[in-house]
């Protein structure tokens, strides 16, 4: 059996660029929804020049992380391995397998540690 192809106007958004004075940033356009694979990461490039690691849970649900390994140091997030935790989802790193809650940024491995995580929304 073929499946069509996913059909939506909506696009994934990340809240970026929260000022010192405490108000909201913007929103930032990084791709179609329809683009994101459940289970799979992508990297996006930020207007800052950082990059962020945005995944598509099987649920729908999305969630946005920096890129950048804390641990390893290279900009690869986005291709780590997706999972859940007593109930948290999480991408594993690919290089040394540190897991980084998707919701807070926070790492399941080492609590002093944490990479930033972005507000996500889909819209039209």
């Amino acid at each position: 059996m073929t499946l069509a192809p996913e059909t939506t106007d909506l696009k994934v958004q990340l809240r970026i660029g929260d000022s010192a004075d405490g108000a909201e940033g913007d929103w930032f356009t990084v791709c179609d929804l329809s683009l994101l694979l459940p289970g799979r990461g992508v990297a996006a490039l930020l207007p800052d020049g950082r990059q962020a690691a945005v995944f598509r849970d099987r649920a729908g649900s999305l969630y946005a992380i920096d890129n950048r390994d804390p641990f390893g140091g290279a900009a690869v997030l986005s291709r780590g391995l997706t999972g859940t935790h007593q109930g948290r989802p999480y991408v594993a790193s690919p290089l040394l397998k540190q897991r980084f809650d998707l919701e807070s940024g926070r790492c399941l491995d080492d609590e002093t540690v944490a990479v930033r995580a972005y507000e996500v929304r889909a819209a039209a």
